[in-house]
């Protein structure tokens, strides 16, 4: 069974099911106006972008993108500066997949176009100039539809960049590799607070310059993100360990690892000298394939006390987010994002 069937069955009335539904073709509408603004932006270019494949609109593909939708529909937000809202943050993850496709040296599809798969880097700044583009024109047409003030124009497109750029920076600071591994609580706080806890703040960039509403209650919403984004990394960092310890990366399991910490022990010894050792051989690697992402199973302690973390903060986050009526919801989320992140292996059962 499909996610958004999974959704509508758990739901107990016509309203729910109309609800859901209804921010599904919220959440396509969004994906098609930034694919037909990006293929009128590349008319005359010399560059095709192909009709878009049918997997990019399915759920699976924009679930992180449906929560945030369904963030802006809580806070009572109408139905078309939702799908305004869901557009330009269409444009972020795009900006953000380009720019960290280019850190990667690698290429994860954001627009299709007739560009030689050899030549992957500028696809990938071909897809940021593009979708920068597009987030202006979505702003602009949300002018001219009287939607929002010419000054906020301006206003929410120096926002979006500020939100991102917060994000980018943290980024930067890792790209030559890390010289020391900061404590756990450090990691979350310094490391991943800037990396994807704001940056699942980051579609409220824009709403909380045009939309005139209480900022303790944009507070709750993006605090809910936020639980969800930090638990979300430290999933990846369980699944990235061995890849994170050879390229020298900031990650929250490794800190566990190193520093002998629990969360049920405090700062009690719960691994060997042997296992840091483990950790200093394995960072003097130079392969780049092949990477383990079962290598997390060799350190149960550290495996069990991150996956409570996790789970704490996703089911946190989730159950913030949803209504009290839609609160179904937030189990599907969690399993879901586990499941998708590849982590769900190294989970009690949820």
């Amino acid at each position: 069974m499909d996610l958004m069937n999974q959704i509508i069955d758990r739901s107990e009335s016509k309203e729910m099911k109309d609800t859901f539904n209804g921010l599904r073709e919220n959440l396509i509408s969004a994906l098609y106006q930034y694919w037909e603004t990006a293929t009128t932006i590349l008319k005359g270019s010399g560059i095709e972008l192909k009709s878009p494949p049918d997997k990019y609109f399915i759920l699976e593909k924009n679930f992180v993108s449906y929560l945030f939708l369904y963030s802006f529909f809580k806070a009572g937000i109408s139905e078309s500066r939702r799908i305004l809202y869901a557009t330009v943050n269409q444009c972020l993850r795009a900006m953000v997949t380009g720019c960290d496709n280019l850190l990667d040296d690698e290429y994860k599809m954001v627009l299709d176009t007739d560009l030689p798969e050899e030549g992957a880097r500028f696809r990938s700044v071909l897809d940021i100039m593009v979708s920068d583009r597009v987030l202006f024109d979505t702003l602009n047409n949300g002018c001219e539809k009287k939607q929002i003030s010419r000054s906020q124009v301006s206003a929410a497109s120096s926002e979006s960049l500020r939100a991102l750029a917060k994000c980018g920076a943290q980024e930067a600071s890792e790209e030559s590799g890390i010289k020391n591994i900061i404590l756990p609580e450090k990691v979350l706080s310094d490391v991943h607070h800037y990396k994807t806890g704001l940056l699942f703040k980051s579609p409220w960039a824009v709403p909380s310059i045009i939309e005139n509403m209480d900022p303790g209650k944009i507070s709750k919403i993006t605090d809910a993100l936020y639980k969800i984004g930090i638990g979300c990394q430290i999933l990846d960092d369980m699944v990235d360990l061995e890849m994170d310890i050879r390229m020298k990366r900031h990650n929250y399991v490794a800190s566990l690892i190193w520093h002998g910490e629990s969360i049920d022990a405090g700062n009690n010894e719960i691994l060997s000298n042997k296992n840091r050792n483990k950790m200093i051989s394995l960072a003097g690697k130079n392969e780049n394939t092949g990477y383990n992402t079962s290598f997390i199973l060799d350190f149960p302690d550290a495996k069990n006390s991150a996956a409570k973390k996790a789970l704490a903060l996703l089911n946190q986050g989730a159950y913030e987010l949803f209504e009290n009526k839609h609160r179904f919801v937030a189990d599907v989320t969690i399993r879901f994002l586990t499941e998708q992140i590849g982590a769900n292996r190294f989970l009690p059962e949820i």
